[in-house]
């Protein structure tokens, strides 16, 4: 199999940054990244180009990190709410799911998409859980996200198990 360089436009997931020159497979290169316009045969003169770009684009970024930075210090200082049906112990007659979590974190005022909450399994009980926010490739934060029950219960509160009676055990005679 044949690899060329390509020099890349854009950050491309996984391969590189705008300005970084990568090998990759012909197809790959022909197929997906030259069609999309994400990459350019590697030439000096397309070199040239890019590093001016490039230049520009960190500067860009760098500037959107600094403004996401501080919306994730803003959403880990938050804790949202909800109230969700509930049986006795705690388990919830459905779950919290990464869209609820989205649409909770909407109506307090920062706009969130689905994909961005990064829940692992939806919420199944009552609590006070940690929801993960994706907000950049290098910026992710938490959430405080409080699950009550319909009664205002937050937390299980189990009844302590009556102790078992011990029975006195004599050794031989």
């Amino acid at each position: 199999m044949r690899n060329i360089e390509v020099l890349l436009r854009e950050r491309v997931e996984n391969l590189g940054r705008c300005g970084d020159v990568v090998k990759v497979a012909a197809g790959y290169a022909r197929n997906f990244l030259l069609p999309r316009r994400l990459a350019v045969p590697a030439t000096e003169d397309n070199k040239r180009m890019m590093a001016r770009r490039a230049e520009r684009l960190i500067a860009e970024e760098a500037a959107l990190i600094a403004d996401l930075k501080k919306r994730a210090a803003a959403l880990a200082a938050l804790s949202l709410r909800t109230v969700e049906k509930a049986d006795a112990v705690g388990h919830l007659f459905g779950s919290v799911s990464a869209q609820r979590a989205a649409e909770l974190l909407t109506q307090a005022g920062y706009p969130c998409d689905e994909k961005d909450v990064r829940l692992a399994r939806p919420i199944k009980e009552i609590g006070t859980h940690k929801v993960p926010i994706h907000l950049h490739a290098e910026v992710s934060t938490e959430i405080t996200l409080v699950v009550a029950s319909e009664d205002g219960r937050t937390a299980v509160t189990l009844p302590e198990p009556e102790p078992e009676p011990v029975e006195e055990v004599s050794g031989p005679e």
